[in-house]
């Protein structure tokens, strides 16, 4: 159904019933305008959702692929049988949008609600804006029973943010946003950030580099060093010496990266596939590393809050040399260290991997891409014309072509490849009835790749991101949401935004970026990244 008819059926609706409301009324004044209306109002309710049930399709004929008897549609997930690898969920995405159109359901997945995948900019709109103030994210089954069963002693009545819904999640995040999000804070650390963009960047030509001026086949777990360096510094206020010449294994920023990947790398194994960890714990391997692996992440960002909280004592600098840090204030304003050290959880846990792959993303397209690399550089050499100038937030708001890439790379080749909410109420969408409790998918890859909703969806082009009275492109302002929507945005997304502009910043203004091998495939471990190594061939440029 296309929008416009979708539209005029709302309204035709919305019309009828405020017809039916207002014969009533004036039906129930003229007899006895004294009397009382509870009748009135009961019956009144009972007809409109009467008329409400005439006007949309019931959920059962949601299109979508018939599940099996006992097995439902799990077993499309499953070894040997299935159809679908976890790594191929992104694909999985497209073919449900071509096979069945707007509005698809996948039921019968064993331990789970059914999932709803919606591909249409308009109801993901309705759906975002009549949320409500504490909107339920579909997040991480293995993360809640972690924290509201396993470490309930430790976490109490203030969870965090991810894998929290509730009053829960909206006490905990107003009590943290204000730092976290206020301007003024993210940009104390554009300094701190770009000194740790200039050490990986020197780690990488001094000690990754070969004799072909090529970074190694492992450079992602390199990125991830980068990524943690940064996170820790920010979450917890400390350098953990990721970037170190020689890093041992066994070290702990190594320890931390691996940690991160395997905790949400597996997430997708432990909530698409038979969920038996959830019945039988102690037998079930993957939920013991799981566990062991969260354990671990407790244990470090409870080490480093104490470390801060004793240097706030003491009147000991922090990362900001003089300036209060994000840990500082969370700490001086609430005075709670568990609360400080489950916000540094949440950030480097979701963190680490998210900014990381992203980065991946976006270096193999502006190695593979050199037209619009060398836009960036021209750009880049005229709002720095001396590399060795200090980057400021100002410098960082002039490259408007080199935030348009990133937001270009994130829109055609989007690292979280879908938002959600669980439905909290019977919730009309693309003129069906959902009921409560159905777990809605919004496919930011498949629309952000929709003509309908994106002129010429398939044509990567950044200049549609800057607003200029020759842009007409169209745009729909929910195609790309990479940090979601509403109350329960990504609350690191200032800090994310911030790493990555410093990155290119530094790196494209002094070094040409090429990828000279076979062009590689994007897949999914947590997030939608390219698939292979990343033997980047890096050049420093000729003044």
């Amino acid at each position: 159904m296309q929008t416009t008819q979708k539209l005029l059926i709302y309204n035709q609706f919305n019309k009828s019933i405020f017809r039916v409301i207002r014969e009533r009324s004036t039906v129930a004044a003229s007899v006895c305008p004294y009397a009382s209306q509870t009748d009135t109002n009961e019956v009144e309710i009972a007809r409109i959702k009467n008329e409400t049930a005439t006007k949309y399709l019931p959920y059962s004929q949601v299109p979508g692929p018939r599940p099996l008897p006992i097995i439902g549609n799990t077993w499309r997930f499953a070894p040997i049988i299935g159809q679908f690898k976890i790594s191929d969920i992104a694909t999985m995405s497209f073919l449900l949008n071509q096979i069945f159109g707007r509005i698809v359901k996948v039921s019968g997945l064993m331990g789970r609600p059914d999932l709803l995948f919606v591909y249409d900019c308009d109801e993901i709109e309705k759906c975002y804006r009549n949320e409500g103030p504490t909107p339920f994210r579909p997040s991480m089954p293995s993360l809640v029973k972690y924290k509201s069963e396993l470490r309930k002693d430790f976490f109490g009545d203030l969870p965090g943010v991810v894998g929290v819904h509730g009053e829960q999640w909206r006490e905990f995040r107003s009590r943290v946003q204000k730092p976290v999000l206020q301007l003024s804070t993210v940009r104390r650390y554009v300094k701190p950030l770009e000194k740790v963009t200039d050490d990986f960047l020197q780690r990488c030509t001094q000690h990754l580099l070969d004799e072909k001026s090529e970074l190694p086949h492992d450079f992602s777990n390199e990125i991830h060093k980068w990524s943690l360096e940064c996170i820790g510094l920010v979450a917890l206020d400390t350098r953990f010496g990721c970037l170190d010449e020689k890093l041992d294994p066994k070290s702990e920023p190594q320890q931390i990266i691996n940690a991160a990947q395997f905790v949400l790398r597996n997430i997708a194994i432990l909530e698409l596939k038979a969920p038996y960890w959830r019945w039988f714990p102690s037998i079930s391997p993957m939920w013991k590393r799981y566990v062991a692996n969260m354990d671990y992440f407790v244990e470090i960002c409870m080490k480093y809050i104490s470390k801060a909280t004793e240097r706030l004592k003491a009147g000991s600098e922090g990362a900001l040399d003089g300036e209060p840090s994000l840990i500082e204030r969370v700490l001086r304003e609430e005075k709670n260290e568990k609360l400080a050290t489950t916000m540094a959880l949440d950030l480097i846990l979701v963190g680490i991997d998210t900014i990381s792959m992203a980065v991946c993303s976006i270096l193999y397209q502006l190695a593979t891409r050199p037209e619009e690399q060398q836009k960036i550089y021209e750009e880049l050499k005229r709002n720095i014309p001396d590399p060795n100038t200090p980057l400021t937030i100002q410098t960082l708001e002039k490259n408007k072509y080199t935030k348009a890439f990133i937001k270009e790379v994130l829109r055609v080749y989007s690292t979280v490849i879908g938002n959600g909410r669980t439905l909290q109420k019977d919730t009309p969408i693309c003129g069906y009835m959902i009921p409560k409790g159905v777990q809605v998918v919004f496919p930011n890859l498949v629309v952000g790749s929709d003509d309908e909703f994106v002129s010429d969806a398939r044509e990567f082009r950044p200049e549609r991101w800057i607003k200029s009275p020759d842009n007409d492109t169209i745009l729909h302002k929910f195609a790309s949401l990479p940090y979601g929507h509403g109350a329960r945005m990504c609350l690191g997304r200032r800090f994310a935004d911030l790493e990555m502009q410093i990155l290119l910043a530094k790196l494209i203004r002094n070094y040409k970026l090429e990828f000279n091998y076979p062009a590689l495939k994007y897949a999914i471990t947590f997030m939608y990244a390219p698939d292979g190594d990343l033997k980047f061939k890096m050049t420093r440029r000729e003044e």
